[in-house]
């Protein structure tokens, strides 16, 4: 079988035309230029629909095949088969199975590698980190989200010595620092990764309870202990989070802290996590934990639409409206203060 070809130096465009055939696994080439060469050392491309052929030699040199057809008996004829991934290609149940892997395997990535992956970088990184990452949030919350705080100073340190009372879970305590804030958004809470608790004023006035409050802190003491906020900004920064670990460059992941921050969700075993800490440290305190659970059952009146699980209407002053950043978590209100509840 000679097909017409067209053979290309490689080092020139000057275009040579050839006749190609194979006899004995050897491929000759006559006309313009004479040569020959092992089949097993030629590269052929893959069919794309009428597009010419490509045979390259080990030198970099290649013939252009108009003929596909025949080309195609010749290649058939030497026992010549595509690549695994060619024939993929070529077949569209192949294509469409591949792309199913591909998608199921982006989802479980996402679902499970990177927060596995986020959880392992946040605790091989230095506390230093989050203490540099950190550092300049709190001038981005108060200039857009916060104000000062209008509660006495005796109340605030009433709540602040009442909570270094405490005794901490089995676990390392975390360094921490509880700071007031009112809020724009209403209650809340929160703990950055320097290390600060924010507490706003609207959050106290909601609970009117101190047991409650220090639920509260328990809780986002909790995240810190875990390091759910770095891990949630390595997540949200997978690639930037991967240069700071190579390079020790922090930028990409301080570039999400704002956003981050805006739409401050954890996961349910991140929220279950800070649940079951401030739980430890409410048991190790001998307190109740009831007055855990009822900070949940106030704020939880945000999701019934301005109503409280009791059917009863959420005090005002508490703004319900404001109670979205909190309960932000994925586990409804009921179902954590009933796992708070019976907690062994």
């Amino acid at each position: 079988m000679t097909i017409p070809a067209f053979y290309f130096d490689g080092k020139t465009s000057r275009k040579y035309a050839v006749f190609l055939t194979v006899e004995d696994d050897t491929a000759y080439l006559t006309g313009d230029i004479d040569r020959q060469c092992p089949i097993g050392q030629l590269r052929v491309s893959e069919r794309l629909n009428r597009a010419a052929r490509k045979v390259t030699f080990p030198d970099g040199a290649y013939l252009e095949v108009q003929d596909n057809p025949a080309f195609n008996d010749l290649l058939a004829a030497t026992r010549h088969r595509d690549s695994l991934v060619v024939r993929i290609q070529q077949n569209w149940r192949a294509t469409l199975a591949a792309l199913a892997a591909l998608v199921a395997v982006v989802v479980l990535g996402y679902i499970y590698l990177l927060p596995a992956a986020a959880n392992l970088i946040a605790k091989s990184l230095p506390v230093a980190v989050d203490r540099q990452i950190g550092q300049g949030t709190l001038e981005f919350l108060d200039r857009h989200m916060l104000a000062p705080t209008k509660l006495p100073a005796a109340r605030r340190e009433a709540l602040i010595r009442r909570f270094r009372a405490l005794t901490s879970p089995p676990e390392q305590w975390p360094q921490y620092q509880i700071l007031f804030r009112h809020s724009k958004i209403g209650p809340n809470a929160f703990a950055l990764p320097s290390g600060d608790i924010v507490l706003t004023d609207e959050i106290v006035l909601l609970l009117q309870d101190d047991d409650a409050i220090m639920g509260v802190l328990a809780h986002e003491l909790g995240h810190l202990h875990e390091r759910h906020l770095m891990r949630r900004l390595i997540q949200s920064s997978a690639i930037g989070a991967a240069a700071t670990v190579l390079f020790g460059d922090v930028s990409a992941v301080i570039a999400n802290i704002p956003t981050v921050l805006l739409d401050m969700k954890y996961s349910r075993d991140a929220e279950r996590e800070a649940d079951d800490y401030a739980i430890a440290m409410f048991k190790a305190n001998g307190m109740s934990r009831a007055a855990l659970a009822s900070v949940f059952e106030k704020l939880g009146g945000h999701e019934s639409g301005g109503k409280r699980e009791d059917g009863k209407e959420t005090d005002k002053a508490g703004g319900a409206a404001g109670m979205a950043a909190y309960l932000s978590s994925h586990p409804s209100s009921a179902e954590r203060v009933q796992r708070i509840l019976q907690a062994p």
